[in-house]
């Protein structure tokens, strides 16, 4: 019985050693297989849509717009008509001021024949001074004209230069009236209608707005977060929200190196507030999300972007060709080093953790650089019978 009773205690404690040394068979486990596949790590921003030049054709003269010669949609040419102002103002202030001239011109005229005179007399009198046949005041009188006379003139030539200014000045007033397109470009929108009056005192009315429509420039939103891991030169590519299948490939060009809202810091402002005003502004600005523009061109030669069109932009940071990949989710935390543990289900059915190193990992799958063979399967989760069994609570004990 001694005997039989020792065989036993051996088998109960070899039965309790597999136990601790090895894992038990996987039941109940969700596993995925270690295969091999292209895998990329990207950041993810959203973007906008603009031509590549936008410009906001204005008039810098006011009046009532006589003739619009543009549609909306339609390609013009850098110096193409756009629209014209009534320049009837324009035309009477440019003769008024070629008038203006004319008469200046007259008056040297004038004072040039008056000079002559008074030269000749100043001659005549310098004669008969010397002959003693005149006063000296009279000589004095004569000088005196002739200085007088010839300050005159180069009054009279002054505002000659100054009448010209103005002819030139109302000449290229007049030549605002027409209106011509700055670049080539598409109409994307027509602001003042025919007929309508602007008012250029105060600020240059829009007209049209033209863009270039040919190249389209992408301005992506990049978190705080992850423009630490952005540089150019890096691929990007895009998709639009009515062509998600369609991606539409770059390279990122350039990084503001400040977000939108340094435009309005209070460091800028020229107004004072009080501190309770400075603290809550900055608290503020200190809880809302910061981003930066990431900056690049894309060829647009069917015209499928639009101005102002939604697109979603993916940075790429890496990307690898037909490597190990397994599901993100069987991954433990990462160390530094680039390794961590995975689970792996044996041919045996047991399930042993091994070390493993990461590579590219996109949240969604991970790049696997050694430890794991294609084939294998790695544990990933457990299914609900198994996570029930662990939360429901025991049997009720005696007395319950």
């Amino acid at each position: 019985m001694l005997l039989v009773a020792a065989v036993l205690a051996v088998i109960a404690i070899g039965w309790g050693v597999k136990a601790l040394l090895f894992s038990k068979p996987a039941t109940n486990l969700l596993t995925a297989l270690v295969t091999r596949a292209d895998i990329e790590q990207t950041v993810l921003a959203t973007g906008t849509l603009k031509p590549v030049k936008l410009v906001a054709v204005g008039a810098q003269v006011s009046g009532r717009v006589v003739s619009l010669k543009v549609a909306l949609g339609e390609k013009v040419r850098a110096g193409q008509p756009i629209a014209e102002i009534d320049s009837v103002t324009q035309q009477n202030t440019l003769r008024t001021n070629e008038a203006a001239l004319q008469n200046t011109r007259a008056q040297r005229a004038e004072k040039e024949a008056t000079l002559a005179l008074y030269e000749a007399n100043l001659a005549r009198q310098q004669t008969t001074l010397a002959q003693k046949a005149s006063s000296r005041a009279d000589y004095d009188t004569a000088e005196a004209n002739v200085a007088t006379t010839r300050a005159q003139i180069a009054q009279l030539d002054a505002q000659i230069i100054e009448a010209e200014v103005a002819i030139e000045t109302a000449r290229v007033n007049l030549a605002y009236t027409r209106i011509t397109a700055p670049i080539d470009g598409t109409v994307l929108s027509i602001v003042t209608q025919e007929g309508q009056t602007v008012n250029a005192v105060q600020s240059a009315p829009t007209i049209i707005v033209l863009g270039q429509v040919d190249s389209m420039t992408v301005r992506a939103e990049i978190s705080e977060a992850d423009v630490v891991r952005v540089r150019p030169g890096q691929k990007v590519y895009f998709t639009i929200l009515g062509d998600p299948g369609h991606r539409y490939h770059a390279s990122l060009a350039f990084i503001e190196p400040a977000p939108e809202s340094v435009k309005t810091d209070s460091s800028f402002t020229t107004t004072t507030s009080s501190s309770s005003t400075s603290s809550s502004s900055s608290s503020s600005s200190s809880t809302s999300a910061i981003y930066y523009n990431g900056i690049f061109n894309v060829p647009n030669p069917d015209g499928d972007l639009r101005t102002y069109m939604t697109a979603e932009v993916h940075i790429v940071l890496g990307e690898a060709q037909n490597v190990l990949t397994i599901p993100a989710a069987a991954l433990a935390e990462t160390r530094v080093d680039g390794t961590t543990n995975v689970r792996v289900v044996e041919p045996s059915g047991a399930v042993v953790a091994r070390n493993v190193k990461v590579g590219l990992n996109n949240k969604i799958r991970a790049e696997i650089r050694s430890g794991l063979a294609a084939g294998e399967q790695v544990v990933v989760g457990t299914t609900d019978t198994d996570a029930a069994s662990k939360t429901m609570p025991g049997p009720p004990g005696p007395g319950m």
